[in-house]
């Protein structure tokens, strides 16, 4: 486990989130399916304006949980970060595809209210924003998902 107060940068090696991903699905696939059959009787029933919209609905609703399932969950996706170190300076990250990338500007953190996720958005070396979003499930002890919070929290009133 890591200290908070210390100098050096602290690494955090993330894991896959498999409770994470079943409740995602419980969430996902119903949405999915359901707005799919409303657009289905939409465009059955001549409405084909209001079978577009819910079409558009049911793709949104998709991708967006496909890529929390594959990205943030199962960190199955190239830009998914599966290491986190943290330094005085800036918060590095390491993604799947081996590359590494480091929020030196502009870094906030994003507490939710229930604590089992936390998100952060920083300026990276070249000037481009990025966010990421992290779950409780993806640290290996809940000592290691406290420590990054509260080297986080402590950062962020710097």
């Amino acid at each position: 486990m890591a200290e908070v107060n210390s100098a050096e940068a602290q690494r955090f090696d993330l894991v896959s989130d498999r409770k994470g991903v079943i409740w995602d699905l419980l969430l996902y696939v119903p949405t999915v399916v359901a707005l799919a059959s409303i657009a289905a009787s939409f465009w059955y029933g001549d409405d084909h304006n209001m079978g577009y919209l819910f079409f558009f609905l049911t793709c949104f609703f998709f991708i967006v949980g496909f890529n929390r399932i594959f990205k943030t969950r199962l960190m199955l996706l190239p830009s998914a970060p599966v290491c986190i170190t943290l330094s005085e300076q800036s918060l590095g990250l390491v993604q799947r595809n081996g590359t590494q990338v480091s929020l030196v500007k502009n870094l906030r953190y994003y507490a939710d209210y229930a604590g089992k996720t936390f998100g952060v958005s920083g300026l990276d070396g070249a000037g481009k924003q990025l966010q990421f979003v992290f779950h409780k499930g993806q640290f290996a002890t809940d000592a290691e998902y406290g420590a990054v919070q509260a080297i986080l929290k402590h950062r962020s009133q710097i």
